[in-house]
């Protein structure tokens, strides 16, 4: 079984699979509409001064999620 760990808790440099997004509602739409959706690779490709928010690399594109969205995605490593 694949470690997994909050999007928040990763690395720059830092890659893995989308095991779960935690969230329903309008923020959990968000989230998936913008392709965080399980079984997705993602790479933490940087993060602002103060750590908040991360900037993603997935299918091709850079997204950014500020960490209390982070917070609710769990990534196998």
């Amino acid at each position: 079984m694949a470690n997994e760990i909050s999007l928040r808790h990763m690395q720059v440099g830092e890659s893995g699979v989308i095991a779960d997004v935690k969230v329903s509602g309008e923020l959990g739409r968000r989230i998936r509409d913008m392709g965080l959706i399980p079984g997705t690779e993602v790479t933490v490709v940087g993060r602002a001064p103060l750590h908040d928010p991360v900037a993603l690399r997935l299918s091709g594109v850079t997204v950014t999620l500020r960490n209390k969205e982070a917070d609710y995605i769990s990534i196998a490593r």
